[in-house]
């Protein structure tokens, strides 16, 4: 009888990135109704980066990339999927409005944001594992001043957030549930 040929290095690796892979992907699947949970264990991850920054007095540069990619992740949590500025000139073309709807003929639009929740979950919590990780490495331990990327960070905050909150204002939308009625509650007590 003909034994089988034996699987080469590259196929014994692949069979076993692809099972980590999918082990990984069975317990994000698994996490994803415990919310709150995950944001906690993220908070976690992020003090404990926070920590070993303080504590060994370095690294700012790995903390500030960091703080760039969470201000972005953030941005596009808090974006609209569908630009209501692009839509509004596209219906300004065909004569309508690209407002929320302000009458009950007006057509209703819900609020889908460009990154949805888990995701940015993920994104943000990868992040913050790898510059973590980073925090460990002298290769990483640039020296900086760092008073100087903590004024750019705040000032690249600052700015992008008022433009941010002049789009929201501009266009009516609120990009979180908190404060908003739930009119699915109120049905159920009826």
């Amino acid at each position: 009888m003909d034994s089988p040929e034996p699987d080469t290095p590259f196929a014994a690796v692949s069979a076993q990135t692809t099972r980590a892979g999918m082990l990984y992907q069975s317990y994000l699947d698994k996490s994803t109704p415990y919310k709150t949970y995950r944001w906690i264990g993220t908070g976690v991850v992020f003090a404990m980066f926070g920590l070993r920054i303080f504590l060994a007095q370095g690294w700012y540069i790995v903390a500030y990339s960091l703080g760039i990619y969470l201000l972005n992740l953030f941005l596009a949590f808090i974006s609209p999927k569908f630009d209501p500025g692009l839509e509004s000139a596209e219906d300004m073309e065909e004569g309508s409005s690209g407002d929320l709807p302000t009458k009950s003929t007006d057509e209703f639009k819900p609020f889908v944001r460009r990154l949805p929740e888990f995701k940015f979950w993920h994104a943000a919590t990868r992040a913050i594992v790898l510059g973590f990780l980073c925090s460990w490495s002298e290769i990483f331990n640039l020296p900086v001043f760092w008073p100087v990327l903590v004024v750019y960070w705040l000032i690249l905050v600052v700015l992008t957030m008022r433009r941010q909150i002049q789009h929201m204002l501009k266009y009516r939308y609120v990009p979180w549930d908190f404060g908003k009625k739930n009119y699915a509650a109120a049905k159920n007590s009826n």
